[in-house]
């Protein structure tokens, strides 16, 4: 039978299992997840929260929808592409037609330390969709500043894994589990140097690798959100292509961590003018510049236009082609060069075409 009140009816299978129910229910419609990036793992968490009733849901992402995403992508189709829709847009409108009784919030940017605090600060729960280690260690850090809960979770060619990551401080209540773990910085110690992970570039990623790991993460959310069941007492690893499953039990935290312990957050407190970023998967280098003012892209489209070729814009970005490579411009100044992983590349070409 349906459920009484018609908010939930659409939950009903979802409530009659124990560890949901109705209570459970409506502790989900009152959460606020933030998901940080909305990519292969990023569009499955998504699609996860909305359909499970998750009632405000921000997706943050920098990045907009190319073919080559549709491999793993959910939440994408190939009109998103031809319309070169910024994917947190293209994301929060199909949520929308999946479910329009609750709250998604695109927001297109990249998560830095000048807003990762804002981003953040009205969260109950923040999720991890993002491909880079860097960003990582800044959720890390902003999320045990903030004393907020947060899942990570990675995946590259087969495998991957994910952890549940609850800094001291944090208001999570479920019965028989630890009140806080080790951060992220306590598992997996210094951020990797470039060149020494596998990445999407260098390995692939195959979907149901992707759809594994996000359904590990989005089960732990729900049960952090609705604050019953067993959370990962660790890393969960899976490999699907050679059946590995593993449990890493995780150890106490360090004393001599420098986030959870000491509270020094390197990554937040970062001062940088110029940012540049190597794209996973993508031959592309995004250029951030700290503090610029918002892009006024018509204008930029009448500058660029004698000296660029196919210069194309709609409201959320700016495309030209310019010596060979494909400049993605967005309103908060930052852009994408496409064509290139060499940073001192893409800076220049920003610099010619864009000014600093």
């Amino acid at each position: 039978m349906p459920h009484r009140d018609p908010r939930l009816a659409r939950y009903q299978r979802q409530m009659v299992f124990p560890g949901i129910g109705p209570q459970g229910q409506e502790r989900l419609q009152a959460a606020r997840a933030v998901l940080v990036g909305c990519g292969a793992t990023g569009s499955h968490l998504a699609e996860m929260m909305a359909r499970s009733g998750v009632g405000h849901l921000r997706i943050v992402d920098r990045d907009f929808v190319e073919l080559t995403n549709l491999q793993r992508q959910t939440l994408f189709d190939e009109q998103d592409v031809a319309e070169s829709l910024p994917k947190a847009v293209a994301a929060a409108r199909k949520l929308a037609r999946i479910h329009s009784q609750i709250q998604v919030e695109p927001v297109v940017a990249d998560v830095n330390p000048d807003n990762v605090l804002e981003l953040l600060a009205d969260a109950t729960l923040v999720l991890d969709g993002t491909d880079n280690f860097v960003t990582r260690y800044l959720l890390n850090d902003a999320c045990t500043r903030l004393a907020l809960p947060w899942i990570y979770t990675g995946v590259v060619a087969s495998h991957g894994m994910t952890a549940t990551l609850i800094p001291p401080g944090a208001e999570v209540k479920l019965p028989g589990q630890r009140s806080t773990t080790p951060c992220l910085r306590c598992l997996l110690g210094e951020i990797p140097g470039p060149g020494t992970t596998e990445t999407c570039d260098t390995a692939g990623v195959v979907m149901p690798a992707v759809a594994t790991l996000a359904g590990i993460a989005a089960a732990e959310a729900l049960k952090l959100l609705v604050g019953t069941g067993d959370l990962n007492p660790g890393i969960v690893y899976v490999d699907l292509w050679d059946h590995t499953y593993r449990l890493w039990q995780a150890p106490p935290r360090r004393p001599d961590c420098p986030v959870c312990t000491r509270r020094r957050f390197q990554f937040l407190e970062a001062q940088e003018g110029t940012v540049t970023t190597t794209l996973c998967g993508r031959n592309a280098v995004q250029i951030r510049v700290r503090g610029r003012p918002t892009l006024d892209l018509e204008r930029l489209a009448q500058r660029l236009a004698p000296v660029a070729d196919r210069v194309r814009r709609n409201e959320y970005l700016l495309k030209a082609q310019v010596d060979g490579y494909e400049l993605t411009v967005f309103p908060d100044g930052r852009a994408i060069v496409l064509g290139t992983e060499e940073p001192g590349v893409a800076r220049s070409l920003y610099d010619r075409y864009i000014g600093s």
